[in-house]
Parts: C-alpha cells; structure tokens; sequence
C-alpha cells in the first residue's frame, strides 16, 4: 500500500472520530466553541436580571478562591443562571463563579461551564419538582437535569450547577 493511501485512510477516519455531534467519541455534552465574558459584562446581565452575588473575601480576584469571579465565564452560563431565574421566579445569589480553588475538568467553573447557587427554599424546590433526578454523582451529591441537560447538583450548603448551553433562552 503507498504511503499517500495509509495517510489518505488514517486521515478520514481520524476526521469520523473527532467529527462534532457525529464521532464516536462525541456525546451530547461535548465541549464546543464558547463565548467567554468578563467579570463586568456577567455583573451586568445578573444585575439586570435581579441575580445577586457574594464572595467569603469580598472580591472578585480569579486567581483567589475567596473570591468570586466570572471573568472567563462562558456567554451561555451567564444566560443560564438567568434563564433559571426567569423561570423560577425565585431569588439567586451566586457564591462560586470562575474563581481558582474548584475542581478541576472540562465542564470545571474555571472554564466556564458552573456556577455556585446559595440554597434558597424556593430554587430547590423549583429545581426538585421540575427536572428530573439522575442519581448521586460520584461525590455523592444528589443530583437534577433540566429538560436542556444542565445539571444541577445539591452539594449541600449549595447548588453547583453545570449550565452545558443557556437553558432556553
């Protein structure tokens, strides 16, 4: 066989592989391109949307894990956290965001993919009743996922939620 028909062959099948939502090695929770924002454009949108949020330190520094920050946070999260807020009708305030001190992993906060919700009554009610339970993640955490596939864990002093797209937005 030459050479140029072994490259020609490696070449198509590496290409069925990574191909997005087609490969064998794609899942519907693939990461993709994102749009990453800044700290003020996220503080924006929550403000906007009546989202409030904290931090231990009272700062915005990613690089401190007192802090919460959203610099680097992915356009789709932020509209998320307010898809969940408009649909819920429930108050949120956010105590983890892009801040360094999270795990670690694609769909990690520090890439841009979760945020940290303080436990209200009516959001874990809202969170319980209307999406479906899939079982205790590896942590034991129990955990929900929305009809969009975002997932939302009960982490016990706080929901960490996975927002893998907006949620209808």
């Amino acid at each position: 066989m030459k050479l140029r028909s072994v490259l020609t062959a490696v070449a198509l099948v590496l290409g069925a592989l990574f191909a997005p939502g087609f490969g064998a090695l794609s899942t519907t929770t693939d990461a993709h391109a994102v749009t990453k924002i800044s700290h003020a454009t996220a503080t924006s949108m929550f403000r906007s949307s009546g989202i409030t949020w904290s931090s231990s330190g009272g700062c915005s520094d990613r690089n401190n894990s007192t802090c919460t920050s959203f610099e680097q946070l992915n356009l789709a999260t932020a509209q998320g956290a307010q898809t969940l807020k408009s649909a819920s009708g429930c108050a949120l305030n956010i105590t983890g965001g892009t801040e360094t001190g999270h795990a670690s992993g694609t769909y990690s906060h520090w890439n841009g993919y979760k945020l940290d919700f303080a436990k209200y009554t009516c959001v874990g009610n809202y969170i319980k009743n209307t999406f479906t339970y899939i079982g205790l993640r590896g942590d034991g955490a129990p955990q929900w996922k929305s009809g969009a596939g975002n997932v939302y864990a009960d982490e016990g002093n706080h929901w960490d939620v996975t927002f893998y797209n907006c949620g209808g937005c």
